[in-house]
């Protein structure tokens, strides 16, 4: 169940974030170790993000936009906790479904309806929630005819079925969306798409990353630009996609960031 809409507290708030990786030097064993005997084991290290502060109201919805390697899947994995700032802080109120990696946590030796209760729990679902939307979980999925196969067995498709299921049905309160309508059929998108129209319409704060300008026009309320790990545009969709397309045909646009 999705928070009030209207209130002052946000669903997401980045306050300073930056987020530094630091690469290897050596992409084998064979040539790490030499590397690191001399002192130089590790590269400089890659800044994915920098200083980044934006604010996402509960119940908006948001499209992140950019070039690849501009920090967009970055931001997701901050606001799932999958990986921690460099700098900065972050603030998340609510109960977060990220659509980024599908069935990221499915173990491939186990059944489909094992893989449900694995998955959910790693969502914060507990086994008694599981269990009273397991018949909504396989039937949106469309997998009953192998819900006791091991997932090993399933094609992309149904995999990415099964995921996008389990993690819809865990009343995400914040839901992160990363070129999921990107993958599958055409019938698949379709589902999804609306899946996501439902939860809007309850007021759930979606934040959704896409190559897709239109989408991101038609879906999102607001849209966040990002070049080289920095906000490049901040504001309504039409004008940050605008923004974006100079961009693409003017590299030297982005010299100016907000």
């Amino acid at each position: 169940m999705a928070l009030p809409i209207g209130s002052d507290q946000p669903g997401i708030e980045f306050a300073g974030v930056s987020k530094r990786f630091q690469l290897q030097e050596g992409r084998t064993l064979r040539e790490f170790v030499p590397a690191l005997l001399r002192g130089r084991a590790w590269s400089p290290p890659f800044h994915a993000l920098r200083d980044v502060s934006f604010r996402v109201a509960r119940g908006e919805t948001m499209g992140i936009i950019g070039r690849n390697g501009s920090g967009k899947s970055t931001v997701l994995k901050l606001i799932a906790g999958v990986t921690a700032p460099s700098e900065g802080e972050i603030f998340v109120y609510g109960r977060v479904s990220p659509l980024i990696e599908l069935g990221a946590g499915f173990h491939p030796d186990l059944t489909g309806r094992e893989n449900v209760f694995l998955n959910a729990s790693i969502l914060g679902m507990s086994r008694k929630e599981v269990l009273a939307r397991f018949d909504e979980i396989i039937s949106f999925a469309e997998l009953w005819e192998f819900v006791d196969t091991p997932v090993k067995r399933y094609s992309s498709g149904m995999y990415i079925r099964l995921g996008f299921s389990v993690a819809v049905h865990s009343e995400p309160e914040i839901l992160l969306v990363d070129e999921v309508l990107a993958v599958g059929d055409a019938a698949f998108q379709e589902k999804c798409l609306a899946k996501m129209q439902e939860f809007r319409s309850q007021g759930v704060t979606i934040v959704l990353v896409s190559h897709s300008m239109e989408l991101v026009e038609e879906f999102c309320e607001r849209a966040l630009l990002l070049n080289g790990g920095g906000v490049l545009a901040d504001g309504a969709p039409t004008e940050v996609v605008k923004r974006y397309t100079d961009l693409i045909s003017h590299p030297e646009a982005a010299l100016e960031t907000v």
